[in-house]
């Protein structure tokens, strides 16, 4: 217990090197009640924070002072004298300051008429075009980023945890933050230099990325995604800023006196600029807002320096604290240019105090400014693959002389740390299990394969019975230019096993020219999917009936045989031909895929090979990794998909020669500060004759859960369209409603409405050839059917209820329905 204080003494007192000033606490009213907002400031400096909702602040500063100030409108300022360099449990009280007699009290909420900070503001929505980079028609600039991971809320009890037993080395690394005072360990570090490239006339921009490197817990897809998500670009002078795929309202957007409070506190000089400091927070809790300050210039109304800090009440999962500070730099007396941007986010499965989470922190330096140097327009073309080799391959050399600013002694440690804590098995272990439980995959190095994925070992439907599932693929990397994967399975019932086998090759990475094909045998639920596509081992999730309704015995035998071309011409535009060939019937007597052939005679399977012709084009789109496989970094990006098929009668005993062609398109758009909406439309159409294997089903949803792009209350089989029209439109609120309801305020749930809707018909012809013994039933009348849901229950469970609007009168009809589904979303 010696040894651990002295410990800590030391790295406190090494902490107080680089900190001379820390001070932490809580602001009180007269009423001894805990003071949201107040304004706290080293005298003399513009230095400062704004408690919290509970009061609470903490300010660090790299210089020494005596005084601390806490002040709010309408309250006597308090000055405290600071005896002591370091005072974590500062309980300060503030009172109504009596006599002022011509100056307006903000308490609470605070006017929107008559208030010198709201004049301020609406000058700022002014000229905050003629602010900044959007000046110039054209500029590029150096930039250095730094993003770093620590554990963070490290204290004794934490480190004498038994699994850190043999890893103690560690602690001689903690750090103490300057935003919150907790202890952090840093444990991942990545660094990047590029230089940026904007043309306003014509809205293109383009980065080049010159080096990166990049150590720590963890190097590979997972993590470089999630770096990404940070890497989202935004503009404090834009009307929502987005974080962690939310919308948060910007303290300087033009709705902001909607959602903020706003009092002009103080007026001084910064750099040589008259500026004016205003001070904001939310009016309302539980909405995506932040509090906190800037200050801006009395002439050019341009920003100089802004902090914001998430309300910790915001409706976002897994993030604590969100805070953001700017720096901007006076260029020729009046341009002012952001010079430093810090981002600080506090990952955590609870918003309580004390709770142990991740600090996520993104700080970018920028210099070199040009402005007005036009260039080509094919400069800022999109390259399909912009990897370049060496800039992940420079030496610590180059990075001493080249990064804007230098590392602190922890966090050059980060670079020799996974090394290190490799060579301990434990860590292996506990490293092992979490790659495992992301991935869906054990990796097997000895063999440089992994295992999985292991969710899909189990299953059962009406056929098989209970089913086990073992599958694997190649893994050198998460770059591997080219991979093979394969499964089989086994049915308790029906005693038979089935098989898939994959491989793509990645040719060429310029183009992203990849040769893919594969063979699948299995037992399938077909009409899922209005738009299908040609991915050989995807098995779609109604197969498998562990939790469904009703039965679930309209299942084929499929063998389908793939081979296929694809490239990517120009950046996130996909096109793909190949030959497909494969076999149908019914899995068993309880269902029948049976059609008239030429002859009047009854056949029971369909041998088809098609020929097909596929574009895709996702604008928007980010990507991580350059292998033969990439991982999508989120989602949330339109998408125009179009698929033609050319069936081939005759060729390899091929049954039909028909045409099919699909449109599918969604485009999530941003509704300001009211959400997201989610339209999806598909039509296509079939000419030709072709029996029930091959006719479009329109996807019905017998699980008891959410699955996109089908119908919650439609059974399998029971719409069939050769040729049809869906639309999917469905609203997510973020909260925005249920924050202005008190009893649901606190809960953080997410409302969520939609409505679908299909039209279709099927051919006499088609209609004819029918001998399934199965009623060929299209919604020409218009199906259509709508949902409200509650999201964010327990921050991973959604609820909907769904009513069905048409064709209520058949006797199978499901009327009201309940779905759930899972997921973890911020």
């Amino acid at each position: 217990m010696k040894k651990l204080f002295l410990f800590l003494s030391v790295v406190f007192s090494c902490a107080n090197l680089v900190a001379q000033t820390k001070v932490g606490g809580v602001v009180y009213d007269e009423t001894n009640q805990p003071m949201s907002y107040a304004n706290v400031y080293f005298k003399g400096s513009t230095e400062g924070i704004v408690s919290d909702e509970n009061g609470r602040f903490y300010l660090q500063s790299d210089k020494t002072y005596k005084i601390l100030v806490a002040s709010f409108v309408g309250y006597k300022a308090v000055e405290i004298a600071l005896t002591k360099s370091v005072d974590l449990d500062m309980k300060i009280t503030i009172k109504p300051d009596n006599q002022l007699q011509e100056v307006k009290i903000f308490t609470g909420k605070t006017s929107k008429k008559n208030n010198p900070a709201i004049d301020i503001l609406r000058k700022i929505w002014e000229r905050k075009k003629k602010n900044g980079l959007n000046m110039f028609d054209q500029y590029q600039y150096d930039k250095y980023e730094k993003v770093e991971f620590d554990l963070n809320s490290i204290d004794s009890a934490f480190k004498a945890n038994k699994i850190f037993k043999g890893m103690e080395f560690i602690w001689d690394r903690i750090d103490t933050s300057r935003v919150t005072g907790k202890a952090f360990l840093p444990i991942f570090i990545n660094e990047t230099l590029s230089e940026v490239y904007a043309d306003n006339t014509n809205g293109k921009k383009k980065e080049i990325v010159k080096a990166n490197k990049n150590s720590g817990l963890g190097t590979g897809d997972g993590v470089s995604t999630f770096i990404k998500d940070l890497y989202a670009d935004y503009d404090i002078y834009n009307n929502y800023l987005k974080f962690f795929d939310k919308d948060f309202v910007s303290p300087l957007s033009r709705t902001g006196i909607n959602v903020y409070n706003y009092v002009l506190s103080d007026s001084a000089f910064i750099d040589n600029k008259w500026c004016y400091n205003i001070i904001y927070y939310p009016r309302r809790k539980n909405e995506l807002t932040f509090k906190g300050d800037f200050w801006v210039n009395d002439t050019t109304f341009a920003i100089k320096k802004i902090n914001m800090e998430a309300s910790k009440s915001a409706n976002i999962n897994w993030v604590k604290e969100i805070y953001i500070e700017q720096e901007f730099e006076v260029l020729n007396d009046s341009v002012f240019l952001l010079k430093r941007d810090h981002m600080m986010s506090d990952f955590s499965f609870s918003k309580k105090e004390k709770s142990k989470g991740v600090y996520g922190k993104r700080t970018t330096l920028v210099r070199n400014h040009k402005f007005n140097i036009p260039k080509e327009e094919k400069f800022y073309k999109q390259e399909v693959d912009n990897y370049d080799s060496e800039a992940y391959d420079k030496t610590d050399e180059f990075w001493e002389e080249n990064r804007f600013e230098n590392l602190n002694k922890n966090e050059k440690s980060v670079y020799g740390l996974l090394d290190t804590l490799n060579t301990i098995p434990k860590f292996k272990r506990i490293y092992n299990l979490a790659t495992i439980l992301a991935s869906g995959y054990i990796e097997i190095p000895k063999w440089k394969m992994d295992y999985g994925p292991i969710f899909s070992s189990f299953g059962y439907n009406n056929v098989e019975g209970m089913r086990l599932r073992a599958g694997g693929r190649t893994y050198f990397g998460s770059n591997d230019m080219w991979r093979i994967e394969g499964y089989t399975a086994y049915g308790f019932d029906d005693g038979q096993f089935k098989y898939g086998l994959s491989g793509k090759w990645l040719v060429n990475k310029k183009n992203r020219l990849i040769l893919s094909g594969g063979n699948r045998r299995d037992i399938e639920q077909l009409g899922v999917s209005l738009t299908a596509t040609n991915d050989v081992l995807g098995r779609s999730f109604a197969s498998s009936t562990l939790f469904s309704s009703g039965n679930n015995d309209k299942l084929s035998s499929i063998n389908l045989s793939m081979l296929s071309l694809q490239m990517e011409p120009v950046k996130n535009l996909t096109i793909q031909t190949g030959l497909t060939y494969r076999t149908l019937k019914s899995a068993w007597s309880k269902f029948s895929l049976d059609y008239f052939d030429e002859n009047g005679g009854i056949q029971s399977q369909v041998k088809q090979a098609d020929v097909n012709l596929m574009v895709d084009y996702t604008p928007k789109r980010k990507t991580v990794g350059h292998g033969v496989e990439r991982m999508v970094v989120d989602y949330n990006f339109p998408r125009v998909f179009v698929n033609y098929s050319q069936g081939m009668k005759g060729v390899f005993d091929s049954d039909f020669s028909y045409q099919k062609l699909q449109f599918y398109y969604r485009h999530p758009i941003l509704i300001g500060g009211f959400g997201r909406l989610f339209p999806t439309f598909e039509t296509g159409k079939i000419f030709g004759k072709v029996p029930l294997g091959l006719m479009g089903v329109i996807p019905g949803n017998q699980s008891y859960f959410q699955i996109e792009n089908t119908y919650n209350l439609m059974n399998y089989y029971e719409f069939v369209a050769d040729e049809y029209a869906s639309i999917h439109l469905e609203h997510h609120f973020n909260g925005r409603l249920f924050s202005r309801i008190p009893l649901l305020r606190k809960l953080n749930w997410r409302e969520i409405v939609g409505v679908k809707g299909v039209y279709g018909s099927v051919s006499n012809e088609n209609i004819a050839l029918n001998a399934s013994g199965l009623e060929y039933r299209a919604p020409v009348d218009g199906y259509w059917e709508y949902h409200a849901g509650v999201g964010n229950i327990f921050k991973c469970f959604r609820l909907d209820f769904c009513w069905r609007g048409s064709y209520m009168d058949l006797p199978e009809a499901n009327k009201f329905g309940v779905k759930g589904s899972f997921g973890f979303y911020f």
